[in-house]
């Protein structure tokens, strides 16, 4: 009589429980095929539709997935949350940069009976890349992690087949030249200095200080070999500060010499002081190499080509700024204009700060 109970209790559990088994399916397959074009890789994944509704977040009637069109405006409602997933669980670099897709177009079809979600990717591109780098972690930790997902890449006339799963996320196809990976980081150093406008700032702020050619040379050099030797600290994972401690100290060392310029005008910048500040400055420069795929192969180059693109942006404000500061200091005798400089130096400094630090 007891065991007649017991089975009883066992199926009614189990009818129970197995439409959630069903809802759930913890063996989720997907699909990938990625196109790469000339100036643009599309990205077509495939992914089981009632998983990612479990790993992204958004509400569906997983008894009604026959309803291809009710499914279709549950997906097309969620194109933000779909969006935000997808970028932040493929990782896509193009000759080691990182590069972020767009949703195109979605829909749901029928993949073995089961609805899938259809999505097409697009990033855009300058050129084919030499080396192409997909980071894939889709479900593995979210939601199911004996996920696998099927990948076929086509390059011109090249094409790889490849099995994303739990114990290898990342596919790898290509390598830069020496060449490529020269000018690119070249480029980039070029443009980080550029567009980093606090270390614009602290540069201009130690040309206030300076009164002549072998006095700027000594600074530059000094700030120079300083965040180049923890710009490769840091990029080498020998070394690591806090993101936010170092663009804290950042601001600061800014605060610092313009308050020096404002109270000690004819008082010069010691070399040991931009060096003091420049291996901070170092570990700031190293933030966005953090960001990148760095490949062993041409690891020395990247770092030796972006820290010259740094110094080739450094040399070009020296050459730009220093001339005009002198001609307007001596020659126009405006001397309200550098403690003026100065002050607004100063308050950019104390915005960062507090913008960094709180």
């Amino acid at each position: 009589m007891k065991l007649k109970w017991l089975i009883m209790i066992l199926a009614i559990v189990f009818l129970i429980s197995s439409p959630v088994a069903n809802a759930h399916s913890n063996n989720s397959e997907g699909f990938s095929k990625i196109d790469v074009q000339d100036q643009e890789i599309n990205y077509n994944l495939q992914l089981d539709l009632i998983e990612l509704s479990h790993a992204v977040g958004f509400k569906m009637n997983e008894q009604n997935v026959e309803n291809l069109e009710e499914m279709n405006d549950i997906i097309n409602q969620n194109k933000l949350p779909l969006q935000e997933y997808m970028n932040t669980h493929i990782v896509v670099y193009a000759d080691s940069i990182p590069i972020e897709g767009t949703i195109n177009q979605m829909s749901v079809l029928k993949i073995k009976e089961r609805a899938f979600a259809d999505i097409i990717l697009s990033y855009s591109v300058n050129k084919i890349p030499e080396n192409l780098n997909v980071r894939y972690n889709v479900f593995f930790e979210d939601s199911d992690p004996s996920h696998a997902n099927m990948a076929k890449v086509q390059i011109g006339e090249k094409q790889q087949e490849f099995i994303f799963t739990y114990e290898v996320r990342e596919l790898n196809i290509g390598e830069m030249s020496f060449f490529t990976s020269a000018k690119q980081f070249l480029l980039l150093g070029l443009k980080h200095i550029f567009t980093g406008y606090d270390h614009i700032l602290f540069v201009i702020s130690l040309l206030i200080g300076a009164v002549t050619i072998r006095h700027i040379l000594s600074l530059v050099t000094a700030f120079t070999i300083a965040h180049s030797i923890t710009l490769a600290l840091a990029t080498l994972d020998i070394v690591q500060l806090p993101g936010k401690l170092v663009e804290s100290a950042i601001a600061l060392s800014i605060i610092y010499i313009a308050l020096k310029n404002i109270f000690q005008p004819e008082s010069k910048h010691a070399p040991w002081i931009a060096f003091a500040f420049g291996l901070i400055h170092g570990f700031g420069f190293a933030g966005i190499l953090a960001e990148l795929n760095l490949g062993a192969t041409h690891l020395a180059a990247s770092l030796l080509f972006f820290n010259v693109g740094i110094e080739l942006g450094q040399i070009l404000i020296v050459s730009l700024v220093f001339p005009v500061l002198i001609f307007i200091n001596k020659r126009l005798s405006y001397k309200w204009f550098l403690p003026s400089v100065s002050t607004a130096v100063l308050f950019f400094g104390c915005i960062w700060f507090f913008q960094r630090a709180f």
